[in-house]
């Protein structure tokens, strides 16, 4: 079942979103309940977070390749029985969904901004959806720019309702000229100004959407990874890199 219509009519998932950095070296060991149900359902989950470690600094504006320390992330998941595999290989960072219907977020905890551009290319086999955030904030929410192997995009708000309740509220769910079904490569970014979100595909922006109505004007930036029914979901990522809009 495919995220983007799972979250519609606002689901409820939970997760517990932990701030301790965690390096993809070590594999996460999450607890997690049931399969994700059909929407208008609820799965309460439980995660436990990967050990501690002390983050590099990171300038404001980055690249990252994905060949160094990652001290700087915090990850965690939702959905699935099974927890996600996290490593650098190759300088890529990769991540193994083995069951279906999870979801793997990392937030990169450095810095939060007002006005920001995230982009990130990557790669997954074709039965998943990959993207990038922006504005994550703990107690207020956060934005997600996603691309699905069936070729549509998803642009959502997320908000934790309660502690390990969040809810993920659709702005934006349809096709796209520039995305193929089946594919999973792209490089894709979402700049985030003030009430406004510009997603682009491969350089190119496409569309200009106002969010004023959620009042979200700050926070972090991240990336995410999710399977479908077909598992394993292998995803790499090249790059992530972070930059003012318009750059």
């Amino acid at each position: 079942m495919k995220k983007l219509f799972l979250l519609i009519g606002c689901l409820a998932l939970t997760s517990a979103c932990q701030s301790a950095p965690a390096t993809p070296q070590v594999e996460s060991t999450p607890t997690a309940a049931t399969p994700t149900p059909p929407p208008t359902a609820t799965v309460t989950q439980t995660f436990t977070p990967a050990p501690t470690l002390t983050p590099t600094p990171v300038p404001l504006f980055f690249t990252d390749d994905f060949n160094g320390d990652m001290g700087a992330w915090v990850s965690f998941q939702t959905g699935g029985i099974e927890s996600p595999t996290v490593k650098l290989e190759n300088d890529l960072l990769r991540i193994d969904l083995p069951t279906p219907n999870t979801w793997y977020y990392a937030i990169h905890n450095a810095h939060e901004y007002s006005s920001v551009f995230v982009s990130a290319k990557f790669l997954g086999t074709p039965s998943g959806s990959l993207g990038v955030i922006c504005n994550y904030d703990e107690s207020k929410g956060w934005y997600e720019f996603n691309i699905a192997s069936d070729g549509t995009y998803s642009i959502l708000f997320g908000q934790w309702l309660a502690q390990g309740i969040a809810q993920y509220t659709p702005i934006e769910v349809e096709g796209s000229e520039y995305l193929k079904d089946g594919k999973l490569e792209y490089e894709i970014g979402l700049a985030c100004q003030d009430d406004t979100l510009l997603p682009y595909i491969n350089g190119k922006l496409f569309r200009k959407v106002d969010v004023s109505r959620f009042g979200l004007t700050e926070g972090k930036v991240g990336i995410t990874a999710s399977s479908f029914k077909e598992v394993p979901m292998i995803a790499t990522f090249d790059r992530v890199w972070v930059d003012e809009p318009g750059q």
